[in-house]
């Protein structure tokens, strides 16, 4: 492995997405390469250049202020070959594209960073242990991220780093995966009320990846896990009613019940995940073994993320 990159100020560093967790890393990651001797460089969608909406704008604004270069690509319609070339000249590549360019973009883009012969890659592991779920998981997304991890052990060219994170914060609280419905006042449980679920904001996922990156000596080919905070859904349940100021009432969905719902929908997306999240293994890990509390950062916790969106 080659070690004459380790130096941020001439590394070539390209972030593929500029969404909510691609900013996020942008965010933190401009900070730091402020006196950087190159550029920092995202890949964005065409339309998001030819055709932007407003929130297309304020993003293509705030990338301006960070001294951040766009470059429209489109990951879903190139060829492999395209790919590659678009990828050759950079040393690092952090991946926060997430699922939307469609099921199979994840290990052709894997693939492309090899090809190319990228020297560090983060791939879009932003999410669970896909080691503990494993294969056959009914889930294809998580089947995916699984192979994704076989093809970068199988290889000893570029080095990889996955940040394990669990949900989004935000995503206990989406209306479409009926978790928390504050309107109804319900609270349901997946699974059982013991089982445990691992959340992080993106903002401290950009925060925490920066400073993964970063981190001298480098870490290499290793999976490091952050957290924000790591509950059972019963203590879910006890501090949306704090943050409430009254009791919610309890839906337990148990496993046969997520199963028989993911029967009834097999297309059902939500569905599917409400099963995953409902298994326990795989989805939470201790936030006392992280490496944001190995090192002390700060990140927010459930609490603290409904203090500061629910009002």
């Amino acid at each position: 492995m080659n070690n004459d990159f380790h130096q941020v100020d001439v590394e070539h560093m390209l972030v593929l997405g500029a969404g909510e967790l691609g900013m996020a890393v942008l965010s933190a990651l401009a900070i730091r390469r402020q006196h950087a001797h190159t550029e920092l460089v995202v890949l964005v969608s065409p339309q998001s250049i030819d055709n932007p909406g407003a929130v297309q704008h304020q993003t293509a604004s705030a990338l301006q202020a960070l001294n951040v270069k766009m470059v429209a690509f489109d990951l879903a319609t190139c060829t492999e070959e395209e790919l590659v070339a678009q990828l050759r000249p950079f040393h690092t590549v952090i991946n926060c594209t997430g699922f939307v360019a469609g099921p199979g973009t994840q290990m052709k883009i894997t693939q492309a960073v090899l090809d190319a012969g990228v020297r560090r890659y983060f791939p879009w592991q932003f999410g669970v242990d896909y080691d503990v779920v494993g294969q056959g998981s009914g889930q294809p997304v998580f089947d995916e991220q699984y192979r994704v991890r076989q093809v970068l052990r199988a290889q000893s060219t570029t080095e990889w780093v996955i940040v394990s994170t669990g949900m989004f914060t935000s995503f206990l609280f989406q209306p479409a995966f009926g978790l928390v419905d504050f309107d109804a006042g319900i609270v349901r449980g997946l699974g059982s009320w013991e089982t445990s679920v691992t959340v992080t904001t993106p903002d401290d996922i950009g925060v925490l990846t920066t400073a993964i990156l970063l981190e001298e000596p480098r870490i290499a080919n290793q999976l490091v896990f952050v957290a924000g905070d790591t509950v059972s859904y019963g203590q879910l349940a006890d501090i949306v009613d704090a943050a409430a100021g009254r009791r919610f009432r309890r839906d337990l969905l148990t496993a046969d019940m997520l199963r028989a719902a993911c029967m009834e929908h097999p297309d059902d997306a939500m569905a599917r995940y409400r099963l995953a999240f409902g298994r326990g293994d795989g989805m939470w890990w201790d936030k006392a073994g992280t490496y944001n509390a190995a090192r002390a950062i700060a990140t927010t916790d459930i609490r603290g993320w409904l203090a500061l969106h629910r009002h």
